[in-house]
Protein backbone atom coordinates (compact mmCIF):
# COMPACT_ATOMS: atom_id res chain seq x y z
CA UNK A 1 0.00 0.00 0.00
CA UNK A 2 1.83 2.67 -1.55
CA UNK A 3 0.68 6.72 -1.63
CA UNK A 4 1.09 8.31 -5.48
CA UNK A 5 2.06 11.09 -5.74
CA UNK A 6 0.17 12.74 -8.81
CA UNK A 7 2.26 15.61 -10.14
CA UNK A 8 5.25 13.37 -9.89
CA UNK A 9 3.18 10.60 -12.07
CA UNK A 10 1.82 14.03 -14.34
CA UNK A 11 5.41 14.91 -14.80
CA UNK A 12 6.48 11.98 -16.28
CA UNK A 13 4.06 11.64 -19.13
CA UNK A 14 5.26 12.59 -22.16
CA UNK A 15 2.28 12.69 -24.77
CA UNK A 16 -1.23 13.80 -24.75
CA UNK A 17 -4.13 11.40 -24.81
CA UNK A 18 -1.82 8.59 -23.88
CA UNK A 19 -3.54 7.55 -20.23
CA UNK A 20 -1.09 6.04 -17.50
CA UNK A 21 -2.44 3.53 -15.28
CA UNK A 22 -1.55 4.85 -11.60
CA UNK A 23 -3.86 2.79 -9.28
CA UNK A 24 -6.51 -0.11 -9.39
CA UNK A 25 -9.38 -1.08 -7.21
CA UNK A 26 -12.00 -3.17 -7.54
CA UNK A 27 -11.96 -4.01 -10.52
CA UNK A 28 -11.61 -0.51 -11.95
CA UNK A 29 -8.51 1.70 -12.86
CA UNK A 30 -7.43 5.37 -11.81
CA UNK A 31 -5.27 6.75 -14.97
CA UNK A 32 -4.01 10.02 -15.45
CA UNK A 33 -3.58 11.97 -19.15
CA UNK A 34 -2.67 14.90 -20.37
CA UNK A 35 -5.11 16.73 -22.72
CA UNK A 36 -4.72 18.84 -25.38
CA UNK A 37 -6.15 19.48 -28.90
CA UNK A 38 -9.56 17.09 -29.82
CA UNK A 39 -9.65 13.46 -29.07
CA UNK A 40 -12.10 11.36 -31.30
CA UNK A 41 -15.35 10.83 -31.02
CA UNK A 42 -16.41 7.64 -29.42
CA UNK A 43 -18.94 5.52 -26.87
CA UNK A 44 -18.56 2.72 -24.31
CA UNK A 45 -21.41 0.36 -24.42
CA UNK A 46 -20.61 -1.42 -21.38
CA UNK A 47 -18.47 0.92 -18.98
CA UNK A 48 -19.55 4.52 -17.42
CA UNK A 49 -16.37 7.05 -17.44
CA UNK A 50 -15.45 9.48 -14.83
CA UNK A 51 -12.90 12.56 -15.68
CA UNK A 52 -11.75 14.71 -12.66
CA UNK A 53 -9.30 17.88 -13.83
CA UNK A 54 -6.59 18.22 -12.09
CA UNK A 55 -5.40 20.96 -14.25
CA UNK A 56 -6.60 23.37 -16.59
CA UNK A 57 -9.74 22.94 -18.22
CA UNK A 58 -11.11 20.65 -21.14
CA UNK A 59 -14.36 20.55 -22.64
CA UNK A 60 -16.94 17.51 -23.15
CA UNK A 61 -18.42 17.64 -26.38
CA UNK A 62 -21.90 15.05 -26.66
CA UNK A 63 -23.15 15.70 -29.92
CA UNK A 64 -26.24 17.56 -28.43
CA UNK A 65 -24.35 20.21 -26.10
CA UNK A 66 -20.74 20.78 -24.67
CA UNK A 67 -19.56 21.42 -21.32
CA UNK A 68 -16.91 22.58 -20.08
CA UNK A 69 -14.91 21.03 -17.02
CA UNK A 70 -12.58 23.34 -15.12
CA UNK A 71 -10.05 22.13 -12.40
CA UNK A 72 -11.93 20.65 -9.24
CA UNK A 73 -14.70 19.34 -11.14
CA UNK A 74 -15.58 15.93 -12.72
CA UNK A 75 -17.99 14.94 -15.33
CA UNK A 76 -19.43 11.31 -15.66
CA UNK A 77 -19.97 9.90 -18.93
CA UNK A 78 -22.57 7.00 -19.10
CA UNK A 79 -22.14 3.91 -21.13
CA UNK A 80 -23.62 4.26 -24.64
CA UNK A 81 -22.74 8.39 -24.55
CA UNK A 82 -20.86 9.62 -27.27
CA UNK A 83 -18.53 11.61 -26.56
CA UNK A 84 -15.33 13.20 -27.50
CA UNK A 85 -13.08 15.60 -25.65
CA UNK A 86 -11.37 18.68 -26.39
CA UNK A 87 -9.12 20.97 -24.98
CA UNK A 88 -7.67 24.38 -26.34
CA UNK A 89 -5.15 24.11 -23.82
CA UNK A 90 -3.67 21.40 -22.09
CA UNK A 91 -5.26 19.82 -19.05
CA UNK A 92 -4.11 17.32 -16.95
CA UNK A 93 -6.57 14.61 -15.99
CA UNK A 94 -7.36 11.52 -13.83
CA UNK A 95 -9.28 9.17 -15.27
CA UNK A 96 -11.46 6.11 -13.48
CA UNK A 97 -13.18 3.59 -15.41
CA UNK A 98 -13.61 -0.48 -15.22
CA UNK A 99 -10.38 -2.20 -16.41
CA UNK A 100 -9.57 -2.90 -19.70
CA UNK A 101 -11.43 0.10 -20.87
CA UNK A 102 -10.48 0.91 -24.24
CA UNK A 103 -9.53 4.51 -24.47
CA UNK A 104 -11.32 4.94 -28.04
CA UNK A 105 -14.46 2.68 -27.36
CA UNK A 106 -15.81 1.49 -30.53
CA UNK A 107 -13.73 3.58 -32.52
CA UNK A 108 -10.40 3.19 -34.03
CA UNK A 109 -7.57 6.17 -33.45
Amino acid sequence: MDKVNLGQELSRLDSCWDPKVVGELNDHQVKIAKFEGEFVWHRHEREDELFLVLEGAFDMQFRDRCVTVSQGEFIIVPRGVEHCPRADREARVLLFEPAGTVKTGDRER
